[in-house]
Formats: C-alpha cells, sequence, structure tokens
C-alpha cells in the first residue's frame, strides 16, 4: 500500500473532526447568526427600498427642475437660472433640495457658473467646490472657472493652483487653454521660470492646440 493511501484515513478523519467542530459552532450559536443574517438582509433590503422609493422618485423631479434652468441659463438669464421664478426653484434651490442626486451635484456647477456670471466670486467659488464630476470635459471647466474666479478676486496663487489642476487632467481641447492662464498668471507673480514651463509643455505635449500657434512669443518673452 503507498503512503498517499495510508495517510487516505487520517485526512479523512481530520476532515470530518473540522466539520463536526463548525456543526457544534453553528449549533452553538444559531441564533446568533440568524440574527446577523437577519439584519444583512434587512439592510439590503432597506437599501433597495430607499433606492426605489425615495432616490429615484427625487432623482426624475431634480431632472425635470434642472431642464427649466438649462433653458433660463442658455438665454443667459443667470440671476433668474440661480433663484428661479414662478414654478421653477432655481439652482440654487436645487443644491440643497435634491444634494443627494446626480442633478443636485450638477446643479451646484451651474450655481457656482451663474455666480461667476453675475460677478459674484467668492459664492462662485463656494458652488462649483460642491461640485464633483467625473466628465473630462466639464469637470476640467468647472475647475478652470474656480482659477479664473480667483483671479477677479486678487488671488494669484491660488487661482494659478487651479488652473495647474485643470491641465493635469490631459483634457486635448482644454489642458493647453489652462496651462496658458497658468503661464500668465505666474508672470503676473514674477515668477518667469515657472512660466516657462507652462509654455513650454504646450509646445511639446500640445502643438496643434490653438494656445501653440503663437506660444513661441510667450516663450521668448520670459526667457529675456
Amino acid at each position: 500500500m503507498s503512503k498517499i493511501e495510508e495517510n487516505k484515513p487520517d485526512e479523512l478523519q481530520q476532515v470530518e473532526q473540522v466539520l463536526s467542530k463548525s456543526e457544534a459552532f453553528i449549533e452553538k450559536y444559531q441564533k446568533q447568526l440568524l440574527l446577523v443574517v437577519g439584519v444583512l438582509v434587512l439592510l439590503v433590503l432597506s437599501v433597495l427600498a430607499a433606492k426605489n422609493f425615495y432616490i429615484q422618485p427625487r432623482e426624475r423631479e431634480a431632472e425635470n427642475e434642472m431642464a427649466k434652468g438649462q433653458a433660463l441659463f442658455a438665454v443667459d438669464s443667470f440671476k433668474v437660472a440661480l433663484e428661479g421664478k414662478g414654478d421653477f426653484i432655481g439652482f440654487k434651490e436645487i443644491v440643497s433640495e435634491y444634494s443627494i442626486t446626480r442633478s443636485g451635484n450638477l446643479a451646484a456647477a451651474y450655481s457656482g457658473i451663474c455666480y461667476y456670471k453675475l460677478g459674484q466670486y467668492d459664492n462662485a467659488i463656494k458652488y462649483l467646490s460642491k461640485f464633483d464630476g467625473e466628465d473630462n470635459y466639464f469637470s476640467v471647466s468647472v475647475i478652470g472657472l474656480i482659477g479664473d474666479a480667483n483671479i477677479e478676486l486678487g488671488d494669484k496663487e491660488e487661482a494659478v493652483d487651479y488652473f495647474i489642476k485643470a491641465a493635469d487632467k490631459k483634457n486635448e481641447v482644454l489642458s493647453s487653454v489652462y496651462l496658458k492662464k497658468a503661464g500668465i498668471t505666474y508672470e503676473a507673480l514674477g515668477k518667469p521660470e515657472k512660466a516657462l514651463e507652462m509654455y513650454t509643455t504646450i509646445k511639446d505635449e500640445y502643438p496643434r492646440s490653438s494656445e501653440a500657434s503663437d506660444i513661441e512669443k510667450y516663450i521668448a518673452r520670459v526667457q529675456k
């Protein structure tokens, strides 16, 4: 008889012992285990109920309100789009009333843009900073607009950080725009070496962009 065959009874005995211990454990703590399982099932059902009977209806309501606001925004009615009028509650109210929805998140960005257009730059930054998006165009624009708002407030150091943050998203259309803004801001801050870094990045990484068309003059300016 081989060693493997000799070991089989011992292995089977070990498995049986493990199974026996497991059965004893389950039998001893049966009530506690059933309670844990029941709690988990209740949690899952609660999440599903919240999604189906609360979140989804709220999402639809928010989408309807957003559609009204976007129509006003499209015709430059920024104050009404922000604060609402008649049967429309306004972007700002959508942010607070529907904060857990995608539309509530989007309304934060629209509120910030409206405030920027109205010249209220502190409020613009406040609402733009609430927006959390993954879209590689709109979210980049929001980050960049926070930089623009800081420029309007005279905070160039803060502004350049946001321009670089926007540029770092590597958007083929927008990154060169914010690199150039960062470069110009660095010049205003008396940091020509940092400006040169921004302009050179445009030249090397975004040669087909409109910003690259005249970038040589900016490079020459900071190399003097």
